[in-house]
């Protein structure tokens, strides 16, 4: 338990039996009345936020999320393996938790796995992964119909689009948030 006084970014909070990470806070005293605490919260699971006002000195209920890092082994069926560096413990993660982010991993990826309780909760890569182009189609000079891009298979299987200059066999600087290219690797 901690008082809204506690209140700081990035605190998770469990209210109602959902986890919510603070990612704005604002300590507001009026003229008259009594202070209050004007918070932005996003749900850990949902991504879903929403604003929420609070009384000064309420008690609200703390969860301890353990963000630890990990390394990506093996898909499981349906659920990706990953091994924490320090104890070599393996957890199994399922596929809706790891999300869109299973578009870009390859073994001996480094991730952080947030966990609650024993139960992971998300799974955050690294910003930007290298990855090498499996198959794409050679660009036309000339061909501008696409804007200038064209579709490429990565060796994980994600489709992404790529500059016409791109071949196969090239090693990519990719955004995993988005699937963005971002130049070619060195």
């Amino acid at each position: 338990m901690a008082t809204t006084n506690d209140l700081k970014n990035g605190l998770v909070l469990n209210l109602d039996g959902q986890l919510w990470t603070v990612t704005e806070f604002q300590h507001v005293k009026p003229g008259k009345g009594g202070a209050f605490v004007r918070t932005t919260l996003k749900n850990v699971l949902s991504g879903k936020v929403v604003d929420k006002t609070f009384n000064a000195g309420t008690k609200v209920e703390t969860a301890t999320v353990d963000k630890r890092n990990m390394t990506y082994l093996y898909k499981d069926g349906t659920d990706f393996v990953f091994m924490d560096g320090d104890t070599f413990d393996q957890i199994p993660v399922p596929a809706e938790t790891v999300g869109d982010g299973a578009n870009y991993l390859l073994e001996n990826t480094e991730a952080v796995v947030a966990v609650h309780e024993g139960v992971p909760l998300y799974v955050e890569l690294p910003v930007t992964l290298e990855l090498v182009v499996e198959h794409t189609d050679p660009g036309l000079q000339g061909d501008r119909s696409t804007g200038g891009t064209k579709p490429a298979t990565l060796e994980t299987g994600a489709q992404i689009q790529v500059p016409l200059f791109v071949n196969t066999g090239d090693r990519l600087k990719v955004d995993t948030r988005d699937g963005r290219y971002l130049g070619r690797a060195n």
